[in-house]
């Protein structure tokens, strides 16, 4: 297998990663040792490279315990990416990688007021016609796309979900009753992906995932096929593909 990532330069930069990863990491602020440990590089390295941190703003030290934090530069930082940050431009490549790989239509979604709000589509090259449209809105509740987001719900995001949501049928397949969605909500937690079995659209079979990255929930994908052409073989494969885009999405965020 061919090793596609580019050459890295600059030994400092990927230490000075591994430390503000040490911060990041660790739930109350570290001391130098315990940043030393954590990644793996010796004290005198990591206090070195701590000091330029501290002079550029992006940790602060206190002066009475000793304790490292994330510094305030780290914000504006973080603000511009947000303000940029576009992830049909990160999942693109991979999306499109995994439509060609399955054969079926791939979808993009985001979780926009208790909705599925679709912003990309990579259509099959041998598609029929779904209602899906860019900009379009499925629900939580009947999307494979949607269970996977919400399977990412703390169990007080859930309980008010179904407090102001009403579980109508979309088909004679969508899942109405709150425990057995629950229920479906957990196998798709333990597994890592989810199904819609004909629950949105009469006909159609999907496989979706969500995308999970440091915490943050950006979305989810999902492939989209007639249920004919999904038998359980080809199923098997669509559902090792949907994870292995997963995994590689996740890596890039």
């Amino acid at each position: 297998m061919v090793n596609d990532r580019p050459k890295l330069y600059g030994s400092v930069l990927i230490k000075a990663k591994s430390i503000l990863d040490a911060i990041l990491n660790t739930e109350s602020a570290p001391t130098l040792n315990e940043i030393s440990q954590k990644a793996g590089i010796n004290a005198p390295t990591t206090l070195k490279i701590l000091t330029t941190l501290e002079a550029l703003g992006f940790v602060r030290r206190d002066a009475d315990s000793r304790r490292f934090y994330l510094g305030t530069q780290f914000l504006t930082y973080g603000q511009k990416a947000s303000e940029s940050f576009d992830i049909r431009s990160v999942t693109h490549e991979l999306l499109q990688r995994l439509r060609d790989a399955t054969g079926e239509t791939v979808n993009l979604g985001v979780c926009q007021d208790d909705s599925v709000v679709l912003v990309e589509k990579l259509e099959s090259p041998s598609s029929i016609k779904l209602k899906s449209t860019i900009g379009g809105r499925m629900n939580l509740y009947s999307s494979s796309m949607g269970k996977a987001i919400l399977s990412q719900y703390s169990d007080q995001q859930l309980k008010d979900y179904f407090e102001r949501t009403k579980l109508e049928p979309v088909t004679e397949n969508t899942i109405v009753k709150v425990p057995t969605l629950r229920a479906d909500l957990s196998r798709i937690r333990s597994v890592g992906f989810s199904i819609d079995d004909e629950e949105n659209e009469p006909d159609i079979y999907c496989i979706g995932a969500a995308i999970v990255s440091e915490h943050h929930l950006y979305g989810a994908f999902s492939v989209s096929a007639p249920k004919y052409r999904v038998p359980e073989e080809r199923r098997r494969n669509f559902i090792r593909l949907v994870l292995e885009t997963q995994h590689r999405i996740q890596e890039l965020l």
